[in-house]
């Protein structure tokens, strides 16, 4: 098992210093801005709160292309800038999968297929759509699994934030988790998810801000992309600059894993399991005006989704070209560091400002998701399902403005949790075996087999999730199986996870009750929700309203993109 060092306390002081940015006031300037900008838009967002639906889900009124930008935004957090970066310097070319196989197709699948079920049954949560499809416990055991796994993720952005603000601006950790939940606090228990959405809308165009200057200047420092790839096929081998070389079964290659492995762990479990499940990117979409919208939400996002990776995997493979032995301890350096030390190498004043606040605003569009989503589940799939009953709208409200502050307080709990991952993409990836790709099953097998029955969601999740542990912190941890990294071991625990919990359901619905066939409309593929109404033609639409159009266009897009990076 090949694991990066994890520094100590005294490395991470030592590291701090180096990565220290010469900031001046013009870069403060621009974060001040930005954050009054974000307190602005919380402030606006209040005078349109005014029942629940609207405080979890913007009363279902927000066009697609601001539910669209904010779906991505809320995607592109500082986990996935650092964790893209650091996966890309760790290695190599490959990160091209997590966005080609590993996205496009899940996003597209969800628009298509999954969202008029979601949308079409009126719920307000991805837990409610399997207490309509299953039963309590089914839903029950979804809602607590999501909100622990929204939180885990919450704090991956708020221990992230604490380093690189530290390392960069040189303010105290403690300093930086309690200003930046400060402002996620703020704008989210003001506007609700209005808030959150118009923000990432900003939050999206300030991050290619800050990526787009630093992937060019990093090009520029190597030589261009020609000098680029000389220096890591000289340090890394041809496979480093690959996206499938090596990848044959039996074939050694620096991501450890094989196409088969990448194929189905990577491109259909772990990717449909996070893209159709996870509720902080689909609260986006089910926050459109229509049907239509809705589903066009992930088709728009695919788009910009294509072209990120670039944005992402430049400039880790060129922090791995300058450093070669990032990662190790000899370096200093681990790859969650790959852009900060590029930004305090190549940026100069007033474009660093705005990288700093790029980054920022990052690490609070991916809180400000999983926080919205955590206060929504909470609220609407446990307390007031099982809890409190039965209240006026206007408690639920006030109890959703309560309980964002305490999953803010819980984020920075679970924040320490993830300084354990020297590529903290590794962990976002342990986390998503462990929850997205359970949900995942249960959804796809309860969707298109109308025998599945009421008990098998809950014994199929349960047995999913259990399985994608046991094979990570048993059959991998302790050397049971032999799997080169942790990224290979989480493909193999999404498809332990995935089988199992497909064979429970199999199995149970096999010996209990289905669900009667009355109460399947509209939750089961080929049935239609009476709610629900007709779509126009395609003939009535312009191009880019039409979903179909849109889904294949990205796949065409991201498959044509893949060409460069075979061979």
């Amino acid at each position: 098992m090949q694991t990066a060092p994890h520094p100590s306390a005294f490395q991470a002081v030592e590291l701090a210093a180096k990565l220290r940015l010469p900031v001046n006031g013009l870069d403060y300037a621009i974060l001040g801005i930005y954050f009054v900008v974000v307190l602005g838009i919380g402030f606006a967002a209040r005078r349109s709160v005014k029942t629940s639906l609207d405080f979890f889900l913007s009363g279902r009124s927000l066009p697609a292309w601001i539910t669209g930008l904010a779906f991505i935004s809320a995607n592109l957090a500082a986990t996935e800038i650092l964790g893209m970066a650091a996966n890309s310097a760790q290695y190599g070319a490959y990160t091209v999968h997590w966005y080609w196989v590993g996205a496009i197709p899940a996003m597209v699948f969800l628009g298509l297929v999954m969202m008029p079920f979601y949308y079409g049954s009126k719920v307000r949560s991805v837990p409610e759509f399997l207490l309509l499809r299953f039963d309590k416990s089914a839903h029950l055991l979804s809602s607590l699994l999501f909100a622990f796994a929204a939180i885990l993720i919450a704090g991956v952005n708020l221990y992230a934030l604490a380093i690189v603000v530290q390392a960069l601006l040189g303010w105290p950790q403690w300093v930086a988790i309690v200003v930046a939940g400060f402002f996620v606090l703020a704008y989210i228990t003001l506007g609700g998810l209005s808030s959150a959405i118009y923000n990432e809308v900003l939050q999206f165009f300030v991050i290619l801000a800050a990526l787009i200057p630093l992937v060019i200047l990093s090009l520029k420092r190597v030589g261009g992309w020609d000098g680029l790839t000389h220096k890591l096929t000289a340090a890394h081998g041809a496979d480093f600059t690959t996206a499938w070389g090596g990848t044959g079964i039996g074939h050694a290659n620096p991501l450890g894993a094989n196409w088969l492995t990448i194929v189905l762990g990577l491109g259909f479990v772990l990717s449909f399991g996070y893209w159709t499940t996870n509720f902080a990117e689909v609260q986006r979409a089910l926050s459109a005006k229509n049907l239509s919208a809705a589903q066009r939400t992930p088709l728009i996002a695919a788009f910009p989704k294509v072209f990120i990776v670039f944005l992402v995997m430049i400039p880790g493979l060129v922090a791995a070209a300058l450093v070669p032995k990032i990662g190790s301890s000899g370096s200093g350096l681990q790859y969650n560091d790959a852009i900060p030390y590029l930004m305090q190498e190549l940026l100069p004043n007033g474009v660093l400002g705005i990288a700093v606040t790029g980054l920022l605003a990052a690490f609070m569009a991916g809180m400000a998701a999983n926080v919205s989503s955590f206060n929504t589940v909470f609220t609407t799939d446990i307390w007031g399902k099982y809890l409190v009953k039965d209240r006026e709208d206007a408690y639920y409200v006030r109890f959703g403005r309560l309980i964002t502050a305490v999953g803010v307080l819980a984020s920075i709990g679970t924040a320490f949790l993830a300084s354990s991952f020297s590529n903290i993409m590794s962990y976002l990836q342990t986390l998503f075996s462990f929850f997205n790709v359970p949900m995942f099953v249960v959804f796809i097998v309860g969707m298109f087999w109308k025998r599945a029955s009421m008990k098998s969601g809950f014994w199929g999740l349960l047995a999913g999730t259990t399985a994608a542990m046991v094979n990570y912190f048993v059959l991998y941890k302790h050397g049971i199986i032999d799997l080169p990294t942790d990224q290979g071991a989480n493909f193999v625990s999404a498809i332990a996870g995935f089988v199992a919990g497909a064979v429970v359901m199999v199995a149970v619905s096999l010996f209990t009750q289905p669900k009667p066939a009355d109460q399947l409309s509209g939750l089961v593929y080929g049935t239609r929700s009476p709610g629900m109404t007709e779509p126009p033609s395609p003939g009535d639409e312009a191009w880019y309203r039409r979903p179909a159009l849109l889904g294949w266009g990205a796949v065409v897009i991201a498959a044509l993109c893949y060409i460069p990076f075979s061979f």
